[in-house]
């Protein structure tokens, strides 16, 4: 019957609504009647006509307002208020008609029982609809998950009204930190204190959590998260406060976990003035737009209000996409700044003197590279061309047109390199620090913003664990003990930005980030915030195994972020200044002819070679078992 009903025609259920509110204009009535003269009432002469005036008067109100096109399904508040605004103008036609011609037939006591009697009608009529529709009035649905709200604030209870339409989660309780609340009720539903939690998990069976709590302090969030991890319950998260902003919550707004959230620690806070001093109303170059760090780097840099933001990228399906989200961005914004979509490899030198000389970038941030470890290992020819002397054209054409400010985008797998991605990575900061190094150079000022990895990106550990989680496992992990560095994308996007307003010339910027982190916890941690249990020997009922494949050729257990080891701070607390050898130009100039030559041959051997002699500590034996 559910189903039949919702594949019927549009016209057909909007008939079946007026005639459902014609009977109850004529049932109002008829109680009306009934009320004022305390018996039940049958109508007789002209009082026919009375019942008639309702339905001729409510119908042509109600459609001229809408409740004919409203979905059932998703009554609301907003639904019931409109419909008290078409009964209070039905209420005044009908009052007007009393005044004068149908008084004697319909007593003014009557005329105002029956707009107040047929709204209740109404009004019941649509949420009962809504209720029957929704299936909620059938109780508990096959797979219905069991559900805490962790915010009884606003966030909250939008979201508990969104989760009453669609019925595929059973909201069982609120948990909030405010004392004025716990003990309380909402919508009938009650409110716990936080530290009631665990016992309302295993008393209740809830499998689902949700934090409404778009306002909340990284620190507050994090201690919360932490505090679930044992629980085994599926927590996920609301959008923040900017998102919420632009409309009603709903279940599809529900996302899981942010990578910033799994990364446990405090994200570095931008400082907006170091923004603003080298972006606003600028002529901004991005190469690479179109990957994940070039197109967050565009997105914070839009919000910066440049004159100009070229966007450049060798894949048109990634450009394409980047352009159609920032012109959208630019509308909704009523943002002026010209995006200038850009076809072009940084291999094609001249197609770069054309883009630097035409468009005359005020900045450069060099973001283009083949950055996957195993990819590069089986593409070493293409891997050294595109990272090594694709940066060399780009800082070579700034040069030339005399762009300001040029940022390289590198990497902490450039130091002490076991792989040749690394050590391309750590070639093209050679390049900028020699060309940097020249006395008789332009005015164009290097630098190279060093980072560890970064959560969320394609290719990263996190969409890889989630895609293996959804498919029930299990997850491949490369060793138990390796370790790396992370970052977020905006993060490491806000350290480029931030540390090319502080460069002024050849400096290798680098993130005090922390601790570094195993990937094995870091799998845990997803795995427990999923609702899940590792499988392993002490737990051999778990629901996702681990699977350990061995490190992949290049890669190793532990990554640094400094050659040396003097590095000095900065204007801005997280940022710090490394102080790396390198090799003035001429001298490398030669150890670059030799290595383009290897490439151009395909002679990977070659290329190893003019790799150990240029890049302090490059060793790229097998990967250890």
């Amino acid at each position: 019957m559910f189903k039949q009903v919702l594949d019927w025609p549009r016209s057909v259920k909007r008939s079946l609504v007026i005639v459902v509110d014609v009977i109850l204009s004529l049932v109002a009535t008829w109680v009306a009647y009934s009320l004022r003269f305390e018996t039940l009432h049958w109508p007789t002469g002209w009082q026919w006509g009375v019942y008639l005036l309702g339905p001729v008067l409510a119908i042509p109100i109600f459609a001229r307002l809408g409740l004919y096109r409203a979905i059932f399904r998703y009554t609301g508040l907003d639904t019931l208020l409109t419909t008290g605004k078409a009964v209070a103008l039905y209420a005044l036609a009908l009052i007007a008609v009393l005044l004068w011609p149908m008084r004697p037939v319909f007593p003014l006591t009557s005329g105002v029982l029956q707009p107040i009697i047929f709204f209740l009608l109404v009004s019941a009529s649509r949420v009962s609809a809504q209720y029957w529709l929704t299936g909620i009035s059938l109780g508990k649905q096959p797979n219905q998950g069991r559900m805490l709200i962790f915010g009884a604030g606003a966030a909250g209870v939008q979201t508990s009204s969104a989760m009453a339409v669609t019925g595929r989660l059973k909201l069982l309780g609120f948990v909030d930190e405010d004392p004025a609340k716990i003990g309380q009720t909402i919508n009938g539903v009650p409110v716990f204190a936080a530290a009631e939690v665990p016992a309302v998990v295993k008393k209740l069976g809830i499998t689902d959590i949700l934090l409404a709590i778009p306002s909340a302090t990284r620190e507050r969030r994090n201690k919360i998260i932490q505090s679930l991890r044992s629980l085994h319950v599926h927590t996920r998260t609301l959008p923040g406060l900017a998102d919420l902003a632009s409309g009603r919550v709903t279940l599809q707004d529900f996302r899981e976990l942010d990578v910033e959230d799994l990364l446990a620690r405090e994200a570095v806070a931008p400082q907006a003035d170091l923004l603003a001093s080298s972006l606003f109303n600028q002529t901004i170059l991005v190469t690479g737009a179109g990957g994940s760090i070039g197109s967050e780097l565009c997105r914070q840099i839009l919000p910066e209000l440049p004159r100009r933001l070229l966007l450049l990228d060798h894949s048109e399906f990634g450009l394409y996409t980047l352009h159609r989200e920032l012109e959208a961005w630019c509308a909704a914004h009523e943002s002026d700044v010209e995006l200038v979509p850009l076809l072009a490899s940084v291999g094609n030198r001249r197609r770069l003197d054309w883009i630097c000389t035409t468009y005359q970038p005020d900045t450069v941030y060099h973001a283009a590279a083949y950055k996957h470890v195993p990819m590069v290992e089986c593409n070493p020819s293409e891997g050294i061309l595109n990272n090594v002397f694709g940066t060399l054209n780009m800082a070579q054409a700034a040069q030339a047109a005399r762009v300001a400010r040029f940022v390289l985008v590198s990497s902490d797998k450039a130091v002490r390199p076991t792989n040749l991605m690394g050590a391309s990575k750590r070639m093209a900061e050679l390049v900028l620090q020699a060309l940097a190094s020249q006395t008789e150079a332009p005015g164009t000022c290097f630098s190279m913003v060093r980072f560890g990895n970064v959560l969320g990106s394609s290719g990263s550990v996190v969409p890889m664990f989630r895609a293996q989680l959804a498919r029930g496992g299990p997850l491949t992990v490369t060793h138990p003990e390796v370790t790396r560095y992370f970052m977020t994308i905006p993060e490491a996007v806000q350290l480029v930005l931030q540390a090319a307003a502080m460069a002024a010339g050849g400096e290798v910027f680098v993130l005090e980030m922390g601790e570094p982190v195993k990937i094995i916890d870091l799998a845990r941690r997803l795995v427990a915030l999923s609702g899940l249990q590792v499988r392993d020997a002490g737990q051999p009922d778990g629901d996702i195994e681990f699977t350990f494949i061995g490190l992949r050729p290049g890669e190793k257990l532990y990554e640094e972020l400094l050659i040396g080891n003097n590095p000095t701070p900065t204007e801005h607390p997280r940022i710090m200044k490394a102080h790396e050898d390198f090799m003035a130009w001429p001298e490398l100039l030669s150890h670059l002819q030799q290595l383009q030559q290897a490439a151009a041959e395909e002679d990977v051997e070659a290329i190893r070679r003019v790799l150990r002699t240029c890049v302090h500590g490059f060793h790229d034996q097998p990967a250890p078992d």
